[in-house]
């Protein structure tokens, strides 16, 4: 992957960018893009070179395990799979937080940076439900609870009614008028649950860029 962006950022900014990246750095960063593209614009005389977020703006509409193994958003569902059963204190450490706080987006965080998928750009690193659900909002990848998923799309819940998202998780499958989910923070466990398509505690779906 780290090839792949380096290659990326080498097209946008062209192959002199390669050679001083490697030089400089050993490869590809977000600042060192940043510090490509003034330098380039200070000496061409322009007030901008190159696009500096090029490299997330064309990972995103990628998965990670569709360009490494062809396994799409299944490489997300194996991961959350294999974690069943698991504590949170592994996904709200690994996000940074210091003493326990509600871990389901963090399990969900974790997973999808496991599979490449944040760096991918296809999901958002995130700690609170709301977050996550304003970005696939902005995208225009938040379906509604009339919305059937596929694999590996996020499921978010609003146990009240009220309006508010209370809960997120990621879809292992759908089966006749089911769908099947692993949700980290589950009685304080990653478990696998099931609930009813279109169920008045589903808020929605965040649903991944298809490839």
């Amino acid at each position: 992957m780290e090839r792949i962006k380096l290659a990326l950022q080498g097209y946008n900014f062209g192959p002199g960018y390669i050679t001083w990246a490697v030089r400089h750095y050993g490869g590809y960063s977000l600042s060192n893009a940043e510090e490509f593209s003034a330098m380039m614009a200070e000496q061409m005389g322009w007030s901008r070179y190159g696009d500096i977020q090029y490299v997330p703006h064309v990972l995103r509409y990628y998965t990670l395990g569709r360009i490494l193994s062809g396994g799409g958003n299944a490489s997300l569902v194996q991961v959350a799979l294999s974690q069943e059963g698991s504590g949170g204190e592994t996904y709200w450490r690994w996000y940074g937080f210091d003493s326990r706080v509600s871990w389901c987006a963090c399990f969900v965080s974790r997973c999808a940076d496991q599979c490449g998928l944040i760096d991918a750009g296809v999901i958002p690193k995130f700690s609170l439900c709301s977050d996550g659900v304003s970005w696939f909002a902005a995208w225009g990848q938040l379906m509604d609870a009339s919305f059937v998923p596929s694999p590996g799309d996020l499921i978010f819940f609003d146990w009240g009614g009220d309006g508010n998202v209370d809960h997120v998780g990621i879809v292992e499958s759908v089966s006749d008028g089911t769908v099947y989910t692993v949700e980290g923070n589950s009685g304080n466990r990653v478990r696998r649950r099931d609930y009813v398509l279109g169920s008045a505690v589903i808020y929605g779906y965040g649903v991944l860029t298809a490839v």
